[in-house]
């Protein structure tokens, strides 16, 4: 311990500027691993109950540490007091505090009887040598091997820790969530698959793009109609609007969705150009016609644009014929015609940026020219106050 006081005088006697960080990083694992066997002999004097406390939330309020930490420092105490080999390595700062935590993590969820089986300088050496990524890995195959009932147990406990929570606020949506192993590999592949890069003129962020594929994902899965229904429909984005609202014109009610969140009437133009419409008439805020549901791309329409085209009509997108849109070219709210030659499918980012984005689509022949607008980034610097860049 007075070593420790001497190199912790010295190191502040140097300066931040002129530390050795490689000594500084030792140096606070060896405090960890003393840290961590004197609570646990403080929880075996039973000082935790001094103060009416368990020995987690005695650690947590003495050493100011979260509950995880709390419970890591009593684990890795315990399990260094039967594995001296570790203890000296970690001591002499042959190995550092994470590696030393992944070590004594297996040697806790081994079954009693195979603990003691425990090769101490294998575990050494393989800390010296990989990265603490590789240790897990290597954690988790070697349990896998030693202690298969141990290994099946702890995948069931994972499984039971899964959630998902969707909350909406100010109008966006947030999500959390934790998903076990199989369902967490199969959604990243999901997307993945379809957040690269359309192009040179996509500009979104990676998160972004991980972002939009999810909706993606959500909305193409939706559209095949494969979805269990509810209340006799199947699952589908719901808009209400006026003939007003759809056309933009100004003092128009705002439109709606389902849950009564107002949405731009330039979501409701994208969304109307492959949607299913209701007309509903009103009468003194009665209904007094529902007319009858009616695509606005046909389905030999759709028939005919998936001979014609391969892929999403955005130069550079590789996006399925099956994971896009039929887009009107001259806008159906404005008078544009469902008409074939008028039409192009294209995916979720591109038809964005033509409806919200203010790029135009051009037909030339048989080319087709899109055109981003003049001031293609808006910013906000305060409330209320928007500001072009250049």
């Amino acid at each position: 311990m007075q070593d420790l006081r001497l190199a912790i005088e010295r190191l502040e006697a140097e300066g931040a500027a002129f530390l050795d960080l490689k000594e500084l990083a030792s140096l606070i694992d060896r405090l960890q691993g003393l840290l961590c066997q004197a609570v646990y002999e403080g929880k075996k004097r039973g000082d935790n109950l001094v103060e009416g406390k368990t020995p987690c939330g005695w650690v947590k309020a003495t050493c100011r540490l979260s509950a995880p930490a709390a419970a890591e420092r009593l684990r890795v105490g315990e399990q260094l007091e039967a594995m001296p080999r570790v203890a000296g390595a970690l001591r002499g700062g042959e190995i550092g505090y994470q590696s030393t935590a992944v070590i004594c993590g297996f040697r806790d969820k081994l079954r009693p009887d195979l603990r003691e089986n425990i090769n101490e300088e294998w575990w050494v050496e393989q800390a010296k040598e990989s990265s603490i990524e590789n240790l897990r890995w290597l954690e988790e195959h070697t349990r896998y091997v030693v202690d298969p009932d141990s290994f099946d147990h702890q995948i069931e406990e994972d499984w039971e820790k899964r959630f998902l929570r969707i909350s909406e606020s100010g109008g966006m949506f947030h999500l959390s969530g934790v998903l076990d192993r199989e369902g967490g590999s199969a959604l990243e592949a999901a997307i993945e698959a379809l957040s690269k890069s359309l192009g040179e003129t996509d500009d979104r962020t990676p998160k972004q793009r991980r972002a939009d594929a999810l909706t993606e994902i959500v909305c193409h899965a939706m559209g095949k109609g494969t979805l269990p229904k509810r209340h006799g429909v199947r699952p589908h984005i719901s808009v209400h609007t006026t003939l007003q609202g759809l056309k933009g014109e100004l003092g128009a009610h705002a439109s709606e969705l389902a849950n009564g969140m107002p949405v731009s009437s330039k979501t409701v133009q994208r969304l109307a150009c492959d949607g299913i419409l209701h007309r509903v008439l009103k009468a003194d805020s009665m209904v007094i016609d529902v007319g009858r549901a009616k695509r606005t791309a046909q389905p030999a329409q759709w028939r005919a644009l998936k001979a014609r085209h391969r892929t999403c009509a955005a130069p550079g997108c590789d996006r399925p014929i099956g994971m896009t849109s039929a887009h009107h070219v001259d806008f159906w709210e404005e008078g544009g015609q469902t008409d074939l030659r008028k039409m192009l499918p294209l995916c979720f980012h591109h038809h964005r940026l033509v409806h919200e984005g203010g790029w135009q689509v051009v037909l030339a022949g048989e080319r087709i020219e899109f055109i981003p607008p003049e001031r293609p980034v808006m910013t906000r610097r305060r409330w209320g106050e928007r500001r072009w860049a250049a």
